[in-house]
């Protein structure tokens, strides 16, 4: 009697062995595949001017418009056709930007994203931005909401102002289009603050 195993325990017994050996170990082709994503549209020597007018205009009125900024890259891919609007500047990008006063300052970055629908640019490796006035901001990655005129980013950053003679190093900031209003998240290294004699 010691001899003989029950038979539900040797059909359980079997059935295991039998999934253990069954593993799907075949690697199917194609699966692993990363979907191609292509532009509809690539231009050369990209070059775009944003205009606004200096007042609200009717759908039959003329009226004066000045140049706020001038976009250059040698190459801008159209992504427009997919479902989250983007354009990229694999090459880089220059953007010259004109005040109220039309002084220029200057951003340019290694990469560039501009996100049609939601108005934010995305630059990306050694940004520098140069105001009319000499400030200098240098930092790995920027963020520039354009409806809100607000640029921000989380790296380090290197920013140089002329004006005061100072030099700021940190991490993370948010400032407005002209340096008038900045705040750094993280600051760290030397700087020389000037005190009012009043």
């Amino acid at each position: 009697m010691g001899k003989n195993i029950p038979i539900p325990i040797a059909m359980v017994f079997t059935v295991a062995i039998f999934f253990y050996s069954c593993q799907d170990t075949y690697k199917r082709v194609g699966d692993e595949k990363k979907i191609e994503v292509y532009p509809q549209g690539v231009a050369q020597n990209f070059e775009l001017t944003y205009t606004e007018t200096t007042e609200e205009l009717e759908s039959e009125d003329e009226g004066i418009s000045r140049v706020i900024a001038i976009l250059k890259s040698p190459v801008s891919e159209d992504y427009d056709n997919m479902r989250f609007k983007y354009r990229t500047f694999p090459k880089g990008l220059e953007v010259e930007y004109f005040d109220k006063d039309n002084k220029k300052s200057t951003i340019q970055a290694d990469y560039g994203i501009i996100y049609s629908q939601t108005n934010m640019i995305d630059l990306r490796g050694n940004v520098v931005i140069e105001t009319h006035d000499g400030k200098k901001l240098e930092t790995p990655q920027l963020y520039w909401d354009r409806k809100e005129e607000w640029i921000f980013t989380q790296e380090k950053f290197t920013f140089t102002n002329p004006e005061d003679g100072t030099v700021m190093d940190g991490e993370g900031m948010d400032f407005n289009r002209d340096f008038s209003f900045f705040k750094a998240h993280r600051t760290y290294g030397l700087m020389t603050i000037k005190e009012d004699e009043s």
